[in-house]
């Protein structure tokens, strides 16, 4: 029997559960790496949780608040109504983005939490059917059987909750589901994002919004789109243009809007 870690619990399988697995199932934070693994490679896939959160909420600022801006001003109103409209978007869209994150993060959490548990489960009721299961994953992969029942009884004796959870059920530190860090995160941005479209409208003429704050918030998300898709590996150019066709379709429908509806009322 192998000898147990020092401070881990047992695993309901009847292996050792480490102190990598009880902080991995907690979610508290990454586990730190020996020296002798340690290498100065940053994995881009490591940014997924906050930067998917960030350009969404950044984008979605600017996106949202630069149309309410223009939509508003089409309709020719004046330019206190117009920053009054702005600014209402801008809080209103930040507690949105958080209040969606958190909830739709936290149902990724509790769907995570559930497998885990009747992962745990299956671990104690089954542990032979579950080794047989790791070692039939890893086959798939490629190892011949004989390799492949050796690395699963391995990882079984090591961490064999955190085995399933990585192989079978695809959850690891990287992905793992962060409802706070995603809230805070898309609240943040959006508010930086919405801020942009507002100085411009303050700065401006006021017969220059509609097209200064179309210009400038196009000029924004493109950028964005460009940072973003480099932050995360891919071409620039590319993200920087997918940007911009969807953003510029929302700032003329709202401008359309507003200008038909304010020309009507008028």
């Amino acid at each position: 029997m192998p000898a147990r870690c020092q401070g881990a619990p047992p695993d309901p399988s009847g292996s050792v559960r480490s102190p990598v697995s009880a902080k991995f199932v907690a979610g508290t934070r990454r586990p730190a790496l020996p020296r002798s693994l340690k290498h100065p490679e940053l994995h881009l896939v490591e940014r997924i949780g906050w930067l998917r959160a960030a350009v969404l909420g950044a984008n979605d600022g600017i996106v949202s608040t630069s149309s309410l801006i223009v939509g508003v001003a089409a309709s020719a109103a004046g330019r206190p109504e117009v920053l009054i409209a702005g600014l209402a978007g801008l809080v209103a869209g930040a507690m949105s983005m958080a209040a969606g994150e958190y909830v739709s993060v936290s149902s990724q959490s509790d769907t995570e939490n559930a497998d885990l548990a009747r992962e745990r489960k299956e671990l104690s009721d089954d542990p032979e059917a579950e080794l047989a299961e790791l070692a039939e994953i890893y086959v798939a992969r490629g190892l011949e059987p004989g390799l492949a029942k050796e690395v699963a009884q391995a990882l079984t004796r090591h961490d064999a909750l955190g085995a399933h959870a990585r192989d079978e059920l695809g959850i690891s530190q990287i992905t793992t589901a962060r409802p706070v860090q995603a809230a805070l995160t898309s609240a943040a941005t959006f508010a930086a994002g919405a801020a942009l479209p507002m100085v411009v409208a303050l700065i401006v003429p006021a017969n220059a919004i509609i097209t200064s704050v179309s210009a400038a918030s196009l000029l924004f998300l493109a950028g964005l789109g460009a940072v973003g898709a480099r932050a995360g590996g891919a071409n620039p150019l590319k993200g920087a243009l997918r940007v911009l066709f969807w953003s510029a379709a929302a700032i003329a429908a709202t401008a359309g809007i507003g200008a038909l509806f304010g020309t009507r009322v008028g």
